[in-house]
């Protein structure tokens, strides 16, 4: 009798990146906490989290990253001061933030790598399947990127990343799959059995243009993968030379997500976030359109 496929309640934010492509602002200030709109960039992916049905957050911090906790800890004199001068919806707003979700820290000494900081994770995230949230992305969707993963999760109890076409020119940017459709799993044309991933192929040796755009469900056993994996370039551990065994020895699952994604971790990427967040904002996007639309460039 097969067992039931265990529900995903813990999610991994690893933070512990120096932000040096968004120095000088980051030298003082971590880059999950610059922010995009109204919101510090890591929220976003919190948020996520809590739409897609997870209670329990483990943030990978570093040095110069107490902001983070800071943001994520209760804050009852400032909820009451917001309240006793006639702001209570704001003093909501900021209960909400860290309202039914459990958080947990631990640190990375060194920048080993992703596959390093989530490795880190092990024990808190025990024996069950996990989500991992790159913080510099924001997915924007219907349907939030991990809940999608989380379903295909529980569909075929295995590993899901998502992706995304990107430009044949833009290939070497990214970590690109090996992957072959499959339509009979109730995902249409969006869900492909992953048969490897290559790290920053050239255009020429790229087996496709879909791109990991940094949000994962990965089971227990990656972390064997992981420990198994030896230091590339610059003595990192790269997550991908995990998910290719996991791909090879048990199984992995792309989906081709439904949404926007912005790549928040360069400047350009982020003044584009920012500009297309503003616009969805129902308070801020009327005005705010009506004034790029009146530029004079």
């Amino acid at each position: 009798m097969s067992q039931p496929i265990k529900r995903v309640r813990k999610a991994v934010l690893p933070a512990a990146g120096l932000g040096t492509r968004f120095l000088p602002a980051t030298k003082a200030q971590p880059k999950e906490m610059l922010p995009v709109v109204d919101k510090p960039l890591i929220q976003y992916s919190v948020e996520e989290c809590v739409a897609s049905g997870i209670d329990h957050i483990i943030i990978i911090t570093g040095r110069r990253k107490n902001a983070i906790e800071d943001h994520f800890d209760s804050a009852p004199e400032l909820e009451r001061h917001l309240e006793e001068h006639g702001r209570p919806l704001m003093a909501e707003q900021i209960r909400q933030i860290t309202s039914g979700i459990h958080f947990s820290y631990t640190r990375q000494s060194e920048a080993l790598g992703l596959g390093h900081a989530v490795l880190l994770a092990r024990e808190l995230v025990g024996d069950e399947p996990f989500a991992v949230l790159l913080g510099d992305v924001i997915h924007d969707g219907r349907v939030p990127a991990t809940k999608a993963l989380v379903d295909v999760h529980q569909k075929t109890g295995q590993g899901a990343i998502t992706v995304e076409e990107v430009p044949p020119e833009k290939v070497h940017l990214y970590g690109i799959v090996d992957a072959v459709p499959e339509p009979n799993l109730g995902f249409g044309d969006r869900l492909f059995r992953v048969r490897d991933v290559i790290e920053k192929p050239s255009r020429e040796h790229a087996p496709s243009n879909f791109a990991v755009t940094g949000r994962y469900i990965l089971p227990p056993e990656v972390f064997e993968y992981i420990e198994n994996t030896k230091p590339g370039r610059n003595g990192e551990i790269q997550l991908t030379d995990a998910l290719r065994m996991l791909a090879k020895e048990q199984g992995l699952w792309a989906y081709n997500y439904d949404g926007s994604t912005y790549d928040a971790g360069d400047k350009l990427g982020f003044l584009r976030a920012t500009v297309e967040m503003a616009l969805k904002n129902p308070e801020l996007g009327p005005s705010f359109r009506e004034y790029l639309q009146g530029l004079k460039l």
